[in-house]
């Protein structure tokens, strides 16, 4: 099957907040490669149904974007292909993050067709970028047998896991008093608790070698200012949380670190997740990748997915996948090899066969 999903997918840009068009487009194209089913939900995700059989599979990519248009277009790859000959790759937003992985999704169950028993439910979720709204509004509408969510992870990986994520606001407040005097300030309680908060994160760090055991907290943001009477300073905290400290820890921890500075919890906070290695689904995308001619490998990551979100809740087999380098995941250099994103499609059709016959 020629890249055509793809390349027509990624030429419609759609930050979180402006996916419509892209949902549009996807909803036809689903239409025209003969699903079953294809249509807009009532928060905007495209879904696309395959068969009516009872046991379901969920493939859940995302069709937002973070900002930042990308002139689109197929040009030769600047490194010779691994295989030899001309490698010709894709350069746009989101051609890797994650309409590579949603396009796979759709051409893998399009070629596949419908399948006795079986129903297969591609899902291109709005939002992810920001607040999952697409997710958190399909989680309570499925339940699926297997799930498989695309982010990009190369075409012979398969993700296990994601980190857990939380934010949250620092907020130190002091009278105002005459520079001349030794007072400390709201901005120095503020740089005082970033301070403490860098401290015990090392240190929490210092045995754990991998990053996805460790807590990787960042500073965001920082404000000031004073109404004349009293003055203030606020730290935006951000925390990557391990499977180990759940999002209610972390924060149980910055309020004892933030102390006497108040602490307000920003968004959604996310707990780490990580599958299990043994599976029907995971020995599938194994057999698939191996039918393609890869090794297989696996991966945890330190981001955040909306694994996180629907997989503790649907309680069956889980795994990220997708073709696609995560390393140029935002960046301006954002693009994707067709060739791989061929074999992406291949390994899926293989893993969707592989469970769908057992």
């Amino acid at each position: 099957m020629k890249p055509t999903t793809l390349i027509e997918l990624v030429q419609q840009y759609s930050p979180s907040g402006q996916e419509e068009n892209a949902v549009n487009y996807l909803v036809q194209r689903m239409k025209d490669l003969g699903y079953s089913k294809a249509y807009k939900d009532e928060v905007g995700n495209a879904i696309g149904i395959m068969g009516e059989g009872e046991k379901q599979v969920v493939l859940l990519g995302h069709i937002d974007t973070v900002p930042g248009e990308i002139d689109v277009r197929v040009a030769p790859s600047p490194s010779p292909s691994p295989e030899g000959g001309e490698e010709l790759i894709l350069y746009g937003r989101g051609s890797v993050d994650a309409k590579g992985p949603l396009s796979s999704f759709v051409d893998a169950v399009a070629s596949l067709g419908q399948v006795r028993g079986w129903q297969f439910v591609v899902i291109g979720a709005i939002d992810e970028e920001r607040n999952s709204i697409g997710a958190r509004h399909i989680v309570d509408q499925y339940r699926p047998d297997f799930a498989i969510i695309g982010e990009p992870s190369r075409w012979d990986r398969v993700t296990l896991g994601y980190k857990g994520s939380a934010s949250a606001k620092v907020i130190a407040k002091r009278e105002m008093a005459h520079s001349a005097r030794a007072d400390e300030t709201a901005p120095e309680a503020a740089f005082a608790v970033w301070t403490r908060i860098r401290a015990w994160a090392d240190e929490f760090n210092e045995d754990k070698k991998r990053a996805f055991e460790q807590i990787l907290v960042s500073l965001r943001g920082m404000d000031s200012g004073d109404d004349g009477f009293e003055t203030w300073a606020s730290l935006d905290i951000g925390a990557r949380l391990p499977l180990t400290h759940p999002p209610e820890a972390w924060y149980a921890q910055l309020e004892q670190l933030s102390a006497p500075e108040s602490v307000e919890r920003v968004g959604f906070a996310i707990p780490a997740y990580k599958a299990e290695r043994n599976t029907p689904l995971v020995r599938a995308f194994l057999k698939g990748i191996r039918a393609t001619g890869g090794k297989p490998g696996f991966v945890v990551k330190t981001g955040t997915a909306d694994v996180n979100i629907v997989a503790p809740v649907w309680g069956c087999p889980a795994v990220v996948y997708g073709p696609g380098d995560s390393n140029l995941d935002h960046t301006p250099n954002e693009h994707i090899s067709l060739e791989e994103y061929g074999k992406a499609v291949k390994v899926l059709q293989e893993a969707l066969k592989k469970l769908s016959s057992s």
